[in-house]
């Protein structure tokens, strides 16, 4: 079954945070399918964890409402928290207990019972790496911990699961490792909501993507859809010493038919330029030839790729995710 043939597990209506003068989340309106997994991407103090506190029934809302498989989370609190499952970003296990001990802990306060609590333990710290441990956790290294956190939010099977960071400060093996057990969560039914600044883990892995600024949802839509519209098949970064070389190449490319846009970014060390163009190679050729050719000494480094989520990010921001 196609994604848009799935009932909705999540609707989101006008919902709406202020903190005095401060509007964390502006009205934001939104439905996610069941199944699919959803990545809300957005800098620090965008509003995305304001909004996922919300939908987890921690925070209620100023004006607006959100069903959780049909809970309201105004009235219906006590039924939705029976079918999340939150992994937060900031690690939280039980540092005097064993792997085993953590996650059968937790099915505890969801009155698994505790043979049947043994077994799916076992079972998912084995599908994580981490089964058969007997040293105390707090012993475990960073990417672990992680691991074992994530377990703990899945003992009770909930229906609807937050992601908050998953991947962070993981080695790449250990990334690749819960990644493949994300999509795996997929394959059985269970609607993920992520939020991640790792752009790459975005487009591997999401349905949909739903970019928030300021409180407010400012674009919305497959990975390949937001590439295609507000980006263009390659990227050419080029970053010069001296701003007005920047300067000098971005007006020599403006009018080339083939260039879809331009962003800057500027640091204290250099200055530099990304050009969103079509056509691959033949016309990077003409790119180079025509745009940057009588200023290639100025050129301290040029680096041709496709078209990602961060340059999505920066053309609609004029900053990059984790500026």
């Amino acid at each position: 079954m196609s994604i848009n043939a799935l009932p909705i597990a999540i609707e989101i209506k006008d919902l709406k945070k202020h903190f005095k003068e401060i509007k964390a989340v502006d009205g934001i309106s939104l439905k996610i399918k069941k199944g699919e997994l959803f990545s809300i991407l957005g800098p620090n103090g965008a509003g995305k964890t304001t909004l996922v506190r919300m939908l987890t029934t921690v925070l209620t809302p100023t004006v607006g409402d959100a069903n959780i498989n049909g809970y309201s989370i105004l009235t219906g609190k006590k039924d939705i928290v029976k079918k999340i499952g939150v992994c937060p970003q900031e690690i939280t296990i039980y540092d005097v207990l064993r792997a085993e001990e953590n996650v059968e802990f937790v099915a505890a306060m969801h009155g698994i019972p505790r043979r049947e609590a043994k077994e799916k333990a076992i079972k998912l710290l084995e599908e994580f790496g981490i089964a058969g441990r007997k040293d105390w956790s707090k012993n475990f290294s960073g990417g672990m911990k992680r691991r074992l956190n994530l377990a703990m939010s899945l003992i009770f099977e909930p229906e609807i699961l937050f992601l908050d960071e998953p991947t962070a400060g993981l080695d790449p093996q250990a990334r690749r490792l819960v990644w493949d057990f994300i999509r795996d969560l997929k394959s059985r039914d269970i609607t993920i909501i992520l939020m991640t600044h790792d752009m790459v883990e975005a487009d591997s892995l999401s349905d949909r993507v739903a970019i928030i600024d300021n409180g407010k949802i400012i674009a919305m839509g497959t990975p390949t859809e937001l590439k295609e519209k507000y980006g263009s098949d390659n990227v050419l970064e080029v970053s010069f010493i001296e701003k007005n070389d920047l300067e000098v190449v971005k007006s020599n490319i403006k009018n080339l038919p083939f260039v879809a846009n331009s962003s800057e970014i500027h640091r204290k060390d250099r200055d530099t330029l990304l050009i969103s163009f079509q056509g691959g190679l033949k016309n990077l050729v003409k790119l180079l030839q025509q745009g940057l050719i009588e200023n290639i000494d100025e050129v301290e480094n040029m680096k041709f790729r496709q078209n990602s989520l961060e340059d999505v990010f920066l053309n609609l921001t004029g900053r990059r995710l984790r500026d």
